[in-house]
């Protein structure tokens, strides 16, 4: 029955392309390369398409479908691949071979668009996609109150700021402010050169802004349709600046000339604007006036403007000195973005949050062998700029003054160079290294480097080059530092020819300052952190560049519309912990002046969605707020300090270490005297047999038999469990820490001198045979010491605070005494 009945099928536009023409060069008066064969169906297009193929090729699939779209025009009438194909014949694209044609995915999909809508579209304008709500809100809110302020009776213009955190969407966003306003001219002015691309993507791509004219730096302000909106981008100094003489260049004489519905403030950070326009101002002028104490830009603005539209993710600046009211700002936090992203209900279909990639910051701190020549100030802090200082050599040679221990670094960060701590015994635990664990190295293929100078940029690639550094030959190294690096979006070129294709290329971009604001590079997903900054704002604004959403369409080439996101997380690496901390309080307590919370409500809030991991010489753990201000006081969190006092570091179980147990029948007696090690002298025998029969069979390279592999795990499970009741013990000894005023004294000597009888009674071990399993190496002095030393110094800052308590010039550990300036070597911190 079924074959008397036809499906009607949905009239479909389809277009592929196939490995033989794929990079076909154009031969026509467009220049690019690939052909698509553009058709028509209302069947499955891959089906119809697999027709075309009626005998078998050496590929699995022999075509990628690149676009499947409804051929349904607004009045619901249906149109062929014909009219489809006269469309892209009369906008210039060559035909080859009947439904052939030298033209993008993107033009075919704007000839379509173009039919749907009964009406010629710019090329290329095919996106359609909504503003996210907050965005929405944006525009709702600032619309309100410029309505409110149009018609102010002493003429001046209104002010609102987008306090938005990057990868908001501030130029989208702004367009659509402008489009509910009824805008035809605006201004958009900005520091950064580099985001004019933004601007004219998202003018020139989305269907909403069809007609809209952009012009950009070193185009011409003439021939405009004055009936239709325009956007002119330039450069803040550029616009503001006069000729030798003192006059308006003449490229702006217009601008100078035309009365503008707003002027966007692109990059407003640190209220940097207002100092520079002064700067500008005052050199133009020959009279020195008090206006610059008036509060807004348009005091000293040769310009005639109705509103100002400020656009910054850290204008911490202008906050801080009231420079807008409570009504005057919009808020929008990357807490406040992450939030919206786990809130979304997926009822409501696909997240518009799903893309914007949660940020990690992970920080080390270095081993001292590598970080030793850059300790700087009275606190010794490492310095990073110290640490990567690099200088000019002949023949464009440029070499790092540390170059030793910067190796030793790029050696680290593979790997290949991380000793145990000289404290932490010889089962030291190594944290995820970035190209190393093999969790980052899929997220690392193309990473963002924030170096102190260009010698230092230009100095690292020239390391890479060395055979000692073969691993990175893989990554294409690209130098955006240096007049010869470019301007603006001319630096932005070399590193997007290098990614290429992201998924099939690697890349690091070195920079000192270069591409750290208002750019977007889907493909990063780390930067390393390797210069100081004492401003949060500087450091966000570069640290943001690698939360650009990275996802890929019509991955299999089945659905040119499927969306698989390729960056869920992406990762700040930085190699000063104390700084990296420091900031992160200063930014989230900053975010929003009218939010009354606590330094550690704020932080705690921040936190949550973006995770701070710690290494700090012996574990990596995440912190909390309170850790996190710990670290910020002082320099080391009271947690972690505890965490010292639980880590295995402080028993050694290895085979050597078990054997001179064994060897000592005294020290068994005293712990099998104690519930939970009954037999424990039988156990060891034989476990340390087994290994070395496994041993043996490894060294003579045969493969363990069943009963080998079963014995090798239970081994294992053995050691493991005698750790856990070593450490029983131990984690009792602190205590001791508190039953003393004098520094200078060791734990050991509290303990003999003062309590011997209640250490025996909180731990179950006579003061003698504790030293004992301590001389033997069952149990790790040296980590004691290291983690005692670590909570006196955290001690200190609380001591001297309270009441100016003169400290001793001695410090005690558990068995050894030092100098108190010491300690911050002992403890790796």
């Amino acid at each position: 029955m079924s074959d008397f009945f036809d499906q009607l099928g949905t009239p479909t536009i389809y277009a592929y392309t196939t490995p033989n023409y794929v990079n076909t060069k154009w031969q026509g008066v467009n220049s690019g390369k690939g052909l698509l064969k553009v058709g028509y169906t209302r069947k499955n297009v891959e089906k119809r398409i697999w027709e075309q193929f009626p005998t078998k090729t050496p590929e699995v699939k022999p075509f990628t479908i690149v676009v499947t779209e409804e051929a349904l025009d607004v009045n619901g009438k249906f149109f062929t691949d014909h009219a489809v194909h006269t469309a892209l014949k009369k906008k210039g694209f060559k035909q080859v071979n009947g439904e052939w044609y030298e033209c993008t995915a993107a033009d075919v999909l704007n000839a379509i668009e173009e039919l749907k809508q009964g009406k010629k579209l710019s090329k290329g304008r095919h996106q359609k996609f909504p503003m996210r709500p907050e965005q929405q809100l944006a525009v709702d809110l600032t619309k309100k109150y410029f309505d409110q302020y149009k018609n102010a009776k002493d003429g001046r213009a209104s002010h609102y700021l987008w306090n938005a955190k990057m990868r908001f969407g501030k130029t989208f966003t702004a367009y659509q402010l402008a489009k509910a306003m009824g805008w035809k001219r605006i201004l958009v002015l900005t520091y950064k050169p580099a985001v004019e691309d933004a601007w004219r993507e998202d003018l020139d791509a989305h269907t909403d802004f069809e007609g809209w004219q952009f012009i950009g730096r070193g185009e011409t302000f003439d021939k405009q349709d004055e009936s239709k909106p325009l956007v002119w981008f330039a450069s803040f100094q550029d616009i503001l600046g006069r000729t030798k003489d003192g006059k308006i260049k003449d490229r702006f004489e217009l601008a100078h000339a035309t009365d503008w519905d707003c002027v966007f403030l692109d990059e407003y950070h640190f209220g940097a604007w207002r100092d520079a326009a002064k700067d500008l101002y005052d050199a133009d002028s020959s009279e020195k006036t008090d206006k610059h104490s008036e509060e807004f830009v348009e005091d000293i603005f040769p310009l005639n403007v109705k509103h100002f539209l400020y656009l910054s993710g850290t204008p911490f600046r202008a906050l801080a000195s009231g420079e807008f009211l409570e009504d005057q700002i919009f808020n929008w936090s990357y807490s406040d973005e992450q939030r919206a992203k786990e809130e979304w209900d997926d009822k409501d279909g696909f997240s518009p949050y799903a893309e914007l990639p949660q940020i990690i910051l992970m920080t080390y701190q270095m081993p001292d062998a590598i970080r030793e020549v850059a300790l700087q100030g009275e606190n010794n802090e490492f310095d990073l700029n110290e640490f990567f200082k690099a200088k000019e050599l002949p023949a464009d040679k440029f070499v790092f003054e540390h170059e030793k221990e910067v190796q030793m670094w790029l050696s680290l960060i593979r790997g290949q160079y991380m000793p145990a701590n000289k404290q932490a015994g010889s089962d030291a635990v190594k944290p995820p290294i970035p190209f190393e664990d093999v969790r980052l190295q899929e997220y690392l293929l193309h990473t963002f480097w924030f170096l102190p100078s260009v010698a230092a940029c230009k100095g690292m690639k020239q390391l890479f080059e060395k055979s000692l550094n073969n691993f990175f030959s893989e990554y294409k190294i690209i130098v955006a530092a240096g007049a010869e690096a470019g301007m603006g979006l001319d630096a932005l070129i070399p590193v997007r020819e290098a990614i290429g294709d992201p998924l099939k290329t690697k890349s690091i971009t070195l920079s000192c300052g270069k591409l750290t604001t208002g750019v977007s590079v889907p493909a990063w997903t780390g930067i390393f952190m390797l210069r100081n900054t004492t401003s949060a704002e500087s450091y966000f604004q570069a640290a943001f560049r690698v939360q650009t959403p990275f996802y890929v369409t019509n991955k299999d080439g089945t659905d040119p519309y499927a969306k698989e996101i390729i960056k869920s997380k992406c990762y700040i690496f930085d190699f000063a912990p104390n700084r990296a901390l420091r900031l992160i309080s200063e930014y989230s307590s900053r975010l929003d002046l009218n939010d009354n919370s606590t330094v550690e409500k704020k932080v705690e809030e921040f936190i949550r969605f973006l995770p701070v991991l710690c290494y700090d010489g012996f574990t990596m753990s995440q912190l909390d707020a309170g850790d996190l201000l710990d670290i910020v006081a002082a320099g080391t969190a009271s947690s972690m300090l505890a965490k010292r006092w639980q880590s295995a570091q402080l028993v050694n179980v290895d085979n050597y270490t078990l054997e001179k147990l064994l060897n000592r029948p005294d020290l068994l007696a005293v712990l099998e005297g104690i519930e939970g090690f009954r037999n424990l002298g039988k156990d060891l025998t034989k476990v340390i047999s087994s290994e070395k029969a496994l041993n043996k069979t490894k060294k003579d390279q045969k493969e363990p038999s069943k009963e080998q592999k079963t014995e090798e795990k239970d081994n294992k499970g053995f050691k493991k469990l005698l750790r856990e009741k070593l450490l029983k013990f131990v984690t009792r000894v602190p205590v001791f820490m508190y039953l003393t005023d004098y520094r200078e004294e060791t734990l050991k000597q509290v303990i003999i001198n003062i309590e011997p009888e209640l250490f025996t009674k909180v731990t179950g071990l006579k003061v003698s045979d504790f030293e004992k399993l301590c001389e033997i190496g069952v149990f790790n002095s040296q980590v004691m010491n290291s983690a005692i030393f670590a909570f006196k110094r955290f001690e200190e800052s609380s001591l001297t605070y309270a009441g100016g308590r003169e400290l001793s010039e001695y410090v005690g550990g558990f068995d050894t005494t030092i100098k108190r300036d010491e300690i911050q070597v002992i403890v790796g911190i």
